[in-house]
């Protein structure tokens, strides 16, 4: 199997990588509720918020189904429910001459900006944008055609895989490959809106970490911040969640989306978890230095006499940790005292007669 690459890298810039902090992408999609100027506020709010990138969406009802009021074309269950699939994107979709505008904005205000394209015709016109890296969700998984058109521009691929079999996965990932790009992200992903915990499955992102060969990380549709701080926990490199301004503000997705405030925490948490995850360390820390003295060693227990023989009685491994180490105990018992000893005086070597 193909190993994963060692970094990836945008706008000549490491973003993923062994030592990189986990990337956090806050995803727009339908939040700016037909509003360009809230879009731009999106961005901004996400930059504020913590978030490294910010992701849009490149469809039109058009590109994404037809309009049709055939049973096949109706949402019966779950957030959309009553919708057909083109009511659906007709209100949520990003207006394509909104996009270079928004590009724009994110560039001046130095975040990412990121979009998932959902047929060849958004490719194309990302393309144009001069993007610098693409997101497939989770729906086109299966859409092999798209995953190779899009891997074949070179630039990193990030996929989600909601839904997905080990078989459709390995497929995805074959289809980027074949195109001679290996920069490749793997998303775990509980395509569900919300998502609950209990069916995130998180152990997964680390067995498509290994299966795979690539780098993984969370498409997090979770309400809290939870699911998130345990993939961070697990090895995610970059973790996805919708970001609104305001839940009050309806449109399809707000009901699962993170407010400002809320992505700040999560970020601060994320970024705490990885303090805590740190790097492989044996022995004392600094914060821990000051507590060696609270260790244990061996002590005399009972006054000494010079040429006493130490025994259990007399002394024993107390704390704190000024004299011998308990490992030397054993090997003290039976042997005479130097000098005079006083209840309370930490074993040194110095003081001890070792015989034959």
């Amino acid at each position: 199997m193909v190993g994963r690459v060692q970094e990836i890298r945008i706008h000549g810039k490491t973003v993923i990588g062994k030592h990189q902090p986990v990337y956090l992408i806050a995803e727009m999609s339908a939040n700016h509720a037909g509003s360009l100027a809230r879009a731009k506020e999106i961005i901004h709010a996400a930059k504020e918020s913590g978030a490294d990138c910010v992701k849009i969406q490149t469809y039109t009802p058009d590109t994404m189904t037809i309009r049709c009021d055939r049973e096949y074309f109706h949402i019966g269950t779950g957030t959309w429910k009553g919708e057909t699939l083109y009511q659906l994107y007709e209100k949520a979709y990003t207006p394509w001459e909104w996009q270079p505008e928004l590009k724009a904005e994110a560039d001046k205000i130095g975040i990412d900006f990121l979009s998932t394209p959902f047929d060849k015709s958004a490719v194309d016109f990302l393309e144009e944008m001069n993007l610098d890296f693409y997101k497939i969700a989770s729906f086109e998984l299966v859409d092999l055609p798209l995953i190779a058109y899009a891997a074949s521009k070179g630039k990193p691929m990030l996929i989600s895989t909601g839904m997905g079999t080990k078989e459709e996965i390995a497929e995805a990932v074959a289809a980027v490959r074949a195109q001679g790009n290996q920069n490749l992200v793997l998303f775990r992903c509980a395509s569900a809106y919300p998502a609950i915990s209990s069916e995130m499955n998180l152990a997964t992102m680390t067995d498509m970490e290994k299966t795979f060969s690539a780098w993984v990380g969370l498409s997090d549709h979770s309400m809290g911040t939870v699911g998130a701080v345990t993939a961070a926990a697990l090895g995610a490199r970059a973790i996805e969640k919708h970001f609104c301004i305001s839940r009050k503000i309806e449109n399809p997705d707000a009901s699962f989306s993170m407010e400002p405030e809320e992505f700040k925490q999560m970020a601060e948490q994320v970024r705490q978890a990885e303090k805590a995850i740190g790097t492989v360390s044996y022995g004392v820390s600094r914060q821990e230095k000051s507590n060696l003295a609270f260790r244990r060693s061996i002590f005399a227990v009972k006054d000494i006499k010079a040429g006493e023989v130490f025994t259990e009685e007399n002394i024993r491994i107390i704390r704190p940790a000024c004299g011998m180490p308990p490992k030397y105990y054993n090997s003290v018992l039976g042997q005479r005292a130097l000098q005079d000893l006083s209840r309370g005086t930490p074993l040194q070597k110095e003081m001890v007669e070792y015989l034959e």
